[in-house]
């Protein structure tokens, strides 16, 4: 038990100094505006192309899973504002404005693989037009995700309606099923974590080894939106310091906090492989002598 309570603790203490020596401030601060410049790029895009394939429905979708988890302080002002942007009329798929919000929306995810790469202590190997096609690849993933989940919304409750007219002995089972959106946001969120972690950086992980970051990522954000949201019913007053931006500061310094976290999470599963190679390493060095000592 001492030996483990040693090892968190040198995990915890090189989580928080390699953070520090890789920038993890200044990449936070980058990965927030990238993140907020991304948001409106994204459902514009995703808008678009949705329409193509006939999720109309895609973006109050998309507004509803993207800021669930989101303190309603904060999420209300920036999900009124993409809403009256996403009802201006455009052009189709392929006009000018909507391809520069595809390549704008892929930004925001060159800035995770960018700080996620340093998290990892690891230097990327890939040439830049790779990157950057892979980054619009998980742009295109996203937007055919919350495509199908639109459609499976529309989809669900008529299938409820039906299965309570069928078998009335579950009406509250399944009513249990209906109100799934907060957690539906939790899943998708974890996916999407668990998605970054493995693909967007240089190098190969197990999920095993980004498990525990993103777990830790996941319980610290839910932890931190609470807290911020309590501190801002409680005792901020931004509209006294940044007047008609208060909505957009708050929005921003939300987005920091969380990026901190995210890459808190990739430092500490970066620690944690780093401490467990030189424990594999002994482990097959003795399997290896005993193999020996047993044939000999």
């Amino acid at each position: 038990m001492g030996i483990s309570l040693g090892r968190l603790y040198r995990v915890i203490a090189d989580t928080v100094w390699h953070f520090s020596e890789d920038d993890g401030w200044a990449m936070a601060s980058h990965v927030a505006l990238s993140i907020l410049l991304a948001v409106f790029p994204f459902l514009i895009f995703g808008t678009a192309l949705a329409g193509l394939l006939g999720a109309d429905t895609f973006a109050p979708t998309a507004i509803h899973f993207i800021f669930d988890t989101w303190p309603e302080e904060i999420a209300k002002p920036i999900s009124e504002q993409i809403v009256q942007v996403l009802t201006m009329p455009r052009g189709g798929l392929l006009t000018i404005s909507v391809l520069a919000a595809a390549y704008f929306a892929s930004n925001g995810v060159e800035a995770l693989r960018t700080a996620l790469n340093r998290a990892y202590r690891v230097n990327e190997t890939r040439p830049w037009y790779l990157t950057r096609l892979l980054s619009l690849g998980f742009v295109m993933m996203g937007v055919m995700a919350f495509a199908v989940i639109s459609v499976v919304l529309i989809a669900v409750p008529i299938a409820l309606r039906f299965a309570e007219q069928k078998f009335p002995l579950l009406k509250d089972v399944l009513a249990l099923i209906s109100n799934w959106s907060v957690l539906g946001t939790l899943i998708l969120l974890t996916i999407g974590l668990t998605i970054s972690h493995l693909w967007l950086p240089a190098g190969k992980r197990r999920l095993r080894e980004v498990l525990p970051g993103i777990c830790l990522t996941l319980v610290l954000w839910l932890g931190g939106a609470f807290a911020f949201a309590t501190y801002l019913a409680t005792f901020a007053n931004y509209a006294a310091t940044y007047a008609g931006l208060a909505s957009i500061m708050v929005v921003l310094i939300f987005l920091y906090m969380l990026g901190v976290l995210f890459l808190i999470g990739a430092e500490f599963n970066a620690s944690l492989m780093k401490f467990k190679g030189p424990r594999l390493l002994r482990k097959r060095h003795l399997e290896a002598q005993e193999h020996a000592n047993i044939g000999g």
